[in-house]
């Protein structure tokens, strides 16, 4: 009885652990928006999904949905930062069925016009994508940027273009990068909810990285 006790204790106080850090969270963030002038809105979005599922990480599992939002103008771009969740499911030895949640942070820029197709990101990162779909992973002169980085695109040229000689310095320079241009957003993902304090580190990454792009790419009919 004893051990049961203090079972359900401990849940207890992880259950109340979490209201608290996720209300802080919310808060935190919610000072952030006004800090850097976005608007926040930390309830549920389930139309983000869809809005934007063809971008890779956006479309896993079910269930899926942003919260603590924040969007708005930053730096002259249109800009979404948000938490995303999405779940998966698994049987145990038993046959059990499982639910799993997995949550992460989303960074998005809308760029000025439509573009095919790219991803960046470690090795293995997007490999099972990439391979159903006949993407190969492209080699660029910088040994080291080929090695840390796995870049595809059907779009060759464009690849060559958007990874150019400021680009993959500039790239090169961040601990971990997994980034995907589809149409007219430039997304840059997570396998974890950012601390707050990371945010406007990342978001200024991410339009560091537009700044990257050459003018001539937004020149084209």
């Amino acid at each position: 009885m004893g051990g049961f006790v203090i079972v359900v204790i401990c849940i207890l106080i992880a259950m109340i652990w979490g209201i608290y850090a996720g209300k802080k969270r919310k808060d935190d963030m919610g000072m952030l928006a006004d800090r850097l002038g976005l608007r926040f809105q930390p309830e549920r979005n389930y139309q983000i999904a869809s809005q934007f599922a063809f971008l890779d990480k956006l479309n896993h599992g079910s269930n899926r949905y942003a919260y603590n939002r924040m969007s708005g103008m930053f730096a002259d771009h249109a800009v979404e930062i948000f938490d995303y969740h999405y779940e998966t499911h698994s049987r145990d030895s038993k046959g059990r069925r499982r639910t799993h949640h997995h949550h992460f942070s989303f960074f998005i820029l809308q760029l000025e016009r439509a573009f095919p197709e790219l991803t960046i990101g470690r090795e293995g990162f997007f490999s099972k994508l990439a391979q159903a779909v006949g993407f190969d992973d492209i080699d660029f002169e910088s040994h080291e940027f080929s090695k840390r980085f796995a870049v595809r695109s059907k779009d060759k040229k464009f690849a060559y273009d958007f990874c150019n000689a400021q680009m993959i310095d500039y790239l090169l320079g961040m601990q971990q990068i997994e980034l995907e241009v589809d149409a007219a957003s430039m997304a840059l993902s997570f396998n974890r909810c950012l601390k707050v304090e990371e945010i406007e580190v990342h978001l200024r990454q991410l339009v560091d990285i537009r700044k990257r792009m050459p003018d001539y790419l937004f020149e084209r009919s």
